[in-house]
């Protein structure tokens, strides 16, 4: 017995139209997804090699950083350095001066006097001692006075020794101050200080 399709032409239309459209929504969705998928691996690439940047940039920022402590540490070490040399070197300058002026003190001091305390600050001389009389203490100051090596002799207090009222013929106590002759510093301390060197640039 033949087979009779009963089915009309358009319905079977229809059904063939409607699994096109299946398929071909299906391999839209297959495209769309790889699509996707592809898009989103090159976004994490991406930030996966930034990431990389951003590790190594920071790794040499921690080792900039650490350079620039260690020539912090280098210009402080010079700076002491170069102040430790120049104290050396001042020092030098100032022994023969600093030997003139007590061998100049020592001349200056006469018969009767003797000192129990000398100081010396900046260029300021501070002199203790006792007398025998206060004649001697205006002659030790007139000898300061007439000295190329002090200038400016002052008497800052004269005391009697024994508490008693203050006699040409009693024993004082005295304390008088002096300046350092520049002209003759200038010529002991002939030695250059140190030249100070070049930072360490960073």
């Amino acid at each position: 017995m033949a087979n009779i399709n009963l089915l009309p032409w358009r319905q079977e239309l229809r059904i063939e139209l409607k699994k096109q459209f299946y398929t071909v929504l299906a391999g839209s969705c297959i495209i769309g997804a790889s699509i996707v998928y592809i898009y989103d691996m090159k976004i994490q690439g991406d930030i996966s090699f930034q990431q990389q940047n951003n590790q190594r940039i920071e790794s040499e920022m921690k080792k900039l950083d650490d350079d620039i402590k260690e020539i912090e540490a280098l210009n402080s070490k010079r700076t002491r350095l170069i102040e430790r040399m120049n104290i050396i070197q001042s020092l030098q300058g100032n022994r023969s001066l600093i030997v003139h002026q007590l061998d100049e003190l020592v001349k200056a001091i006469t018969d009767g006097v003797y000192l129990t305390f000398f100081e010396k600050k900046a260029e300021k001389f501070t002199i203790e001692g006792v007398a025998d009389a206060n004649n001697r203490v205006s002659n030790l100051m007139r000898n300061l006075d007439k000295s190329e090596w002090f200038t400016g002799p002052s008497l800052s207090s004269v005391t009697s020794k024994d508490g008693k009222n203050n006699t040409e013929e009693s024993e004082s106590i005295f304390k008088l101050s002096v300046i350092e002759e520049k002209k003759n510093k200038e010529k002991s301390n002939s030695t250059p200080a140190v030249q100070s060197v070049p930072s360490v640039q960073q």
